[in-house]
């Protein structure tokens, strides 16, 4: 008994590794910020974020450094507004 117990929970830590490295795999190849186009009037007027922004900023969670990174996005996704944004949205604020 304690033997299937011990192989069930290895087969539910292995299935949570790879459910994990997956989604970390994905994370680089699904960087499209385009998709935060729905989070504009939030993110430079400070007005509340849509379920859809939300849910995009929830989807491009795992590229939100590279947006501060890159010189073309780094001052919106730092600004207050984006901070108030994912506040909001209730999303880490990434410390890159």
């Amino acid at each position: 008994m304690a033997m299937a117990m011990r192989k069930e929970a290895a087969v539910a830590v292995m299935m949570v590794m790879v459910v994990t490295l997956a989604a970390g795999a994905d994370a680089g190849a699904a960087c499209e910020p385009a998709q935060l186009a729905v989070c504009a009037s939030a993110i430079l007027g400070g007005t509340k974020p849509s379920g859809e922004c939300c849910g995009n900023l929830r989807a491009q969670q795992g590229c939100l450094c590279q947006y501060v990174k890159d010189p073309n996005y780094g001052h919106y996704v730092s600004s207050p507004h984006a901070r108030d944004t994912l506040n909001f949205c209730a999303i880490p604020i990434p410390h890159c």
